[in-house]
């Protein structure tokens, strides 16, 4: 054992120290664990599109498996993201889900002496991509739940290389207005590179979505993120992109793996890219989503913290001064339907429930109010 644990001390004590991401929990580790059927599990934990993938990119899947014999060529996918976005390909750096390019960001611009400034409750991955750098986290408190960019400006420090934002944030949901953004963006130290995490931009009404990427072309420091992991269903494949100025994207190409995104991967985002029917389906029928979840919350007597994107944050009442959301969660678990406790984002009277098929709601919505009863 010592001589593991003296291996182990080789490793920086910033590596040493991250406490790794805790995903949802998955159907069938629920259904081991409790002996629950898994055709009867509810899954609204992940923030996955409850449609699964569009048609046209499960047909390009099964016809690239015969070639997966072969390293795959990323050319294509970045050609039509070149297109689809109207910028050059050299502004474009493909990831393995768009939780990858935010690593690249943290490898390119962070270490040892720097700092990153995120707000209070935004996405696990931004710390983790400091910290495993090295860098100092700046954890910005949050205003409503959301991102305050007056405190997160005033928070930039001489040694601070990277401002993390999400819009919309997970968990909360929560959106800043393209007014708000380009403010910041304006205001903030030309030196310091501003990652604007867009996962959820689909899902927001296209009269909301800032136009970030025509940004670009004034803001040389700004990444923009964006993935196919939510509206277009492609969680389990691990792709997504950045779009940035041709000399940052060369950066991240510098430490980004070479064959980072897989041949099955990169065909069925192609397809998907293609199916804006299957885009369109899945944002009405997420509309729908959240006003039968939000009507069921209403008659519930629960609050919630109004979100942008196909999930939302729950609060549950506390029992004088004791939180009920995890005892909640773990009740939930045990009749069958997952959500995801927010605890370890500073939340623990927070539940996150993403937007499932109304069926999927509707079992949600039953299932906390036995709970809620009981």
């Amino acid at each position: 054992m010592s001589d593991i644990m003296d291996l182990c001390e080789l490793s920086p004590a910033y590596v040493r120290a991250i406490a790794p991401y805790q995903p949802g929990k998955p159907i069938t580790e629920l259904a081991r664990e409790f002996g629950l059927d898994e055709g009867s599990i509810v899954k609204l934990a992940s923030n996955e599109n409850p449609r699964g993938l569009s048609p046209k990119a499960l047909a390009a899947i099964q016809a690239a498996l015969p070639d997966l014999a072969r390293y795959p060529d990323g050319f294509e996918l970045t050609q039509a993201l070149s297109q689809r976005l109207g910028v050059p390909m050299q502004q474009i750096v493909l990831g393995n889900g768009s939780n990858d390019v935010l690593e690249l960001a943290g490898m390119a611009f962070l270490a040892p002496g720097c700092s990153a400034v995120y707000s209070q409750h935004a996405f696990a991955v931004y710390p983790l991509a400091t910290q495993a750098r090295g860098a100092h986290s700046i954890a910005v408190p949050a205003k409503n739940f959301g991102h305050d960019l007056e405190a997160m400006l005033a928070a930039i420090r001489p040694d601070t290389h990277v401002v993390f934002i999400a819009n919309p944030n997970n968990p909360t949901g929560t959106m800043l207005t393209a007014a708000e953004l380009e403010s910041f963006l304006r205001r903030a130290p030309k030196n310091v590179v501003v990652v604007v995490d867009e996962a959820y931009n689909e899902y927001l009404d296209p009269v909301l979505r800032c136009p970030s990427i025509a940004w670009l072309a004034r803001f040389p420091n700004l990444i923009v993120t964006r993935t196919f992991s939510k509206v277009y269903g492609l969680a389990g494949l691990r792709v997504g992109y950045a779009v940035c100025h041709p000399e940052v994207a060369a950066l991240l190409n510098r430490v980004r793996q070479p064959f980072n995104v897989n041949n099955l991967a990169i065909v069925a985002a192609i397809a998907a890219l293609a199916d804006q029917d299957f885009v369109r389906d899945s944002y009405e029928l997420n509309v729908a989503g959240m006003a039968q979840l939000l009507d069921g919350c209403r008659r519930m007597g629960l609050a919630w913290i109004p979100s942008y994107g196909n999930f939302v944050s729950v609060e549950i009442q506390r029992a004088g001064n004791e939180s009920q959301a995890g005892a909640v969660f773990q009740k939930l678990l045990r009749l069958g339907v997952i959500v995801r406790p927010l605890a370890n984002y500073g939340m623990p009277d927070h539940l996150r429930v993403t937007i499932g098929l109304a069926r999927e709601n509707t079992r949600f919505l039953e299932a906390l109010d036995a709970v809620l009863k009981a």
